[in-house]
């Protein structure tokens, strides 16, 4: 009797384990495809530098006016504005991680 109880114990054990086998491997696997991302570089101090960069990128457009700036994430600054004056002034966005990633100019519609 106690062979079998024993024998039903690991028995049951083995299938609750064996369900934490995968568990296991998927996450060894997020483990080294983490290590070959590396870490995101820590940008909180670069928001002046994203500014300035962004302002440089705009300003082929006209004069530049800086709205925000946002910290999105520990490698991404979005740096949002307009350029040029009157009926031909562009609203820009500006992605900024340790240079410019995205730039995007958009029409904005005039008032009625």
């Amino acid at each position: 009797m106690r062979r079998i109880v024993t024998a039903g114990l690991l028995a049951g054990s083995a299938i609750t384990l064996g369900g934490c086998v995968p568990m296991i491997a998927a996450s060894a696997a997020g483990m080294a495809v983490d290590s070959v991302r590396g870490k995101p570089v820590d940008n909180q101090g670069s928001g002046p530098a994203a500014s300035e960069a962004c302002s440089a990128r705009a300003a082929q457009y006209g004069a530049v006016h800086i709205i925000d700036v946002e910290h999105q994430s520990a490698s991404k600054i979005v740096v949002w504005g307009t350029v040029g004056e009157g009926k031909d002034r562009q609203s820009f966005q500006c992605a900024f991680g340790t240079k410019i990633t995205a730039f995007r100019l958009r029409p904005i519609a005039p008032s009625r």
